[in-house]
């Protein structure tokens, strides 16, 4: 992990409100400037826009971080409630929301080394923006354009069962430094 991004994560588990927040600004403004550009060409899509809330959509930073990490910042902010994760999914995780609307969700796996997501990610790139988690109203639709107008294959091949009820799929869609960016559309329960 880069130095910058390590200060910043750091500054989540600050003891003082000021610094959490500012970090948490940084780390969304971060996963949002990725995200942004990767999807930009979904907006022009009047039914796609629709269904993820166009113009405003409602964005999630979702940032993997080892577990000793984790417990800081959980308990630097109060120790907000873990979500409830499906047992196939070898992650823990919990929201942060800082005004005005900075949301992210800090995710750890349950185990170290393990072979789920996050810890395939923390094993290959360390602590960082793992994936940005988009508001949907319909996932199987939203999933039916990317598909079809788009050509961009899902994750996984159905919507399946995310935290806290959700339903999810997820899309690996191109960054603009080459890379690619995890694109997670999730539905409300």
């Amino acid at each position: 992990m880069s130095s910058p991004l390590a200060a910043v994560i750091a500054g989540l588990s600050s003891s003082e409100p000021s610094a959490r927040q500012a970090a948490a600004e940084e780390v969304y403004r971060l996963g949002h400037a990725i995200a942004g550009i990767a999807v930009s060409a979904w907006w022009a899509n009047e039914e796609l826009s629709a269904l993820l809330h166009g113009p405003k959509p409602t964005i999630t930073v979702g940032l993997a971080v080892q577990r000793e990490t984790f417990n800081r910042i959980r308990i630097a902010n109060g120790t907000p409630r873990l979500a409830e994760v499906p047992p196939d999914q070898d992650a823990e995780e919990f929201e942060l929301q800082f005004p005005p609307e900075t949301f992210l969700d800090i995710l750890t796996t349950r185990e170290p080394g393990g072979e789920g997501a996050i810890a395939k990610y923390l094993a290959k790139f360390g602590e960082g923006v793992q994936q940005v988690e988009l508001l949907c109203t319909n996932v199987d639709r939203a999933t039916e354009i990317l598909k079809e107008k788009f050509k961009m294959s899902p994750i996984y091949p159905a919507t399946r069962a995310g935290a806290d009820g959700t339903r999810v799929n997820f899309f690996l869609v191109a960054s603009p430094d080459g890379g690619k960016v995890l694109i997670e559309l999730y539905e409300g329960n």
